[in-house]
């Protein structure tokens, strides 16, 4: 007849206690004050939730297959996406370890050894001298040992609950870096896309001052010109062709930014210029409390909140004691008489079988107040989490803010700058026609010149800033409309 290895049916009792009870505070999400609507919000179109719609990629609003091409390599490429990805599976892995730890361990073990000791003899019915004699002793041993923590105060359950949280963190945290590289890409290129246009004015700039030198020149030899005509003329041309030299450094710094942002060198990526930019999109705006679940970063620092409270739970559990079943089995084998040859295939006879079985109740009686500390620890790292929340989704209204007024001004900035870049415009060929005519001298013109340029230039400067702004408003909303919610 087999022996159960539990012997005492009360332990199966305790077992059950593992479901009953977990020291610590029950997680719930600090309260954030929300404002009701966005103060800069006024004549932007307020969204209905739209979770349920199928999810797609926040640049494709704006068209543009060369960016497209481009965000769509920041996830494969961009190592610090990469390297947050790498520790969101860490984080996953710890939350495997913490959840192992609800079952037993098992471990196996086999061995062999073989001593010699020398025994003392005495020869003969007479005292004789002293002798000994060599015996050679082997010990065989096959076991099986189990050791099963019982989380009766829910330490366990509190680690698994932690380490669950943090990985949700670290999966706000990869979504965070992703929107991040993806924007800061967005931006550069909507950027890179204006200096193609600068490229372009600069470019007719040029060519039209160069025929205004020749213009100049002409009078000058005619003798119906001064000399200052000429050379007022030639420096504008020169300025030019400065600012059109200094444009390249600026775009191939950009390609270059770009090339790192999807893991390339710098030499690897070459953007064929265009004079083609995206035209500014609509976009509708969030609820606040949309903000809240679609934004990765908050998403993040609210789930260390929840990983922090549980760690609390934690450093409480270590006030009460720990109830571990450990039990062993397995056969040994009695000492090889002196001559007889070890014989291990006997070991698993029924005369070597042994094992023992039984609870132990640890609990610390004397720790110098170090449970305390670690429990006051904890709590200041709650409340530091919990700070942090709160000031990351503060953050987090002031950058829609931000962006809503960025975008309402320039949007009005623009049509003012195009008035003015169209009357200087008309100023530069007035005064042109009037220098041809004799009515005006040359300083007139190359007045009217640089108004029209900076005027144009100013114009293109504000479509740049505008279009970051739209890609600033969709990363504070966490990435447009189809963001998905983090990973549970």
């Amino acid at each position: 007849m087999k022996r159960p290895l539990v012997a005492n049916p009360m332990l199966l009792s305790l077992g059950l206690l593992t479901a009953c009870v977990s020291v610590g505070p029950n997680y719930h999400r600090p309260a954030v004050e929300t404002p009701p609507a966005f103060k800069e919000a006024q004549g932007w179109k307020v969204a209905e939730p739209r979770d349920a719609q199928a999810r797609g990629n926040w640049w494709d609003i704006y068209n543009d297959p060369d960016l497209d091409s481009l965000l769509r390599q920041v996830q494969v490429s961009n190592q610090n996406v990469v390297l947050a990805e790498a520790r969101y599976r860490q984080a996953l892995a710890l939350v495997g370890t913490a959840r192992a730890s609800y079952f037993p361990t098992l471990n196996a073990a086999v061995s062999t050894t073989r001593s010699s000791n020398s025994v003392p003899t005495v020869g003969g019915s007479t005292a004789g001298p002293t002798t000994s004699v060599s015996r050679t002793n082997t010990f065989d041993r096959a076991s099986l040992t189990t050791s099963w923590e019982l989380d009766v105060w829910g330490r366990i359950r509190r680690i698994v609950e932690s380490n669950r949280a943090a990985a949700q963190a670290s999966a706000g945290d990869l979504a965070a870096a992703l929107l991040s590289a993806q924007t800061t890409l967005a931006q550069s290129y909507f950027q890179l896309r204006i200096v193609d246009l600068d490229l372009g004015l600069l470019e007719r700039s040029t060519d039209a001052y160069g025929r205004a030198v020749e213009v100049t020149q002409n009078r000058y030899q005619a003798g119906v010109a001064a000399r200052s005509d000429v050379t007022q003329a030639e420096t504008q041309l020169e300025t030019a062709r400065a600012q059109l030299l200094d444009l390249g450094i600026e775009r191939a710094t950009l390609e270059h930014a770009i090339a790192v942002l999807i893991g390339k060198p710098p030499a690897a990526v070459s953007i064929a210029r265009t004079d083609q930019i995206p035209a500014m999109p609509e976009i509708p705006l969030a609820l606040p409390s949309e903000l809240l679940e679609r934004r990765p970063d908050v998403a993040a620092a609210e789930r260390r909140v929840a990983a922090a409270n549980a760690q609390i739970g934690v450093a409480r559990a270590a006030y009460f004691p720990t109830l571990t079943l450990a039990g062993t089995g397995g056969y040994q084998s009695s000492t090889t008489p002196q001559g007889t040859p070890p014989s291990f295939s006997r070991l698993f006879e029924l005369p070597n079988r042994f094992w023992s079985v039984g609870p132990s109740l640890a609990e610390t009686l004397f720790d110098a107040g170090a449970r305390k500390y670690q429990e006051a620890q904890a709590i200041a790292v709650y409340d530091q989490d919990v700070a942090s929340y709160r000031q990351t989704v503060l953050t987090a209204f002031q950058d829609v803010e931000d962006n809503l007024v960025s975008l309402k001004v320039l949007e009005k900035e623009a049509l003012a700058e195009r008035a003015a870049a169209d009357a200087a415009g008309e100023t530069l060929r007035i005064t042109e026609n009037q220098y041809k005519a004799g009515t005006v001298d040359y300083l007139n013109v190359v007045s009217a010149q640089n108004a029209s340029l900076t005027a144009e230039r100013a114009f293109r400067d504000i479509t740049n800033r505008s279009l970051s702004a739209s890609v600033g408003l969709l990363k504070a909303l966490g990435g447009g409309w189809n963001t998905g919610a983090l990973p549970q």
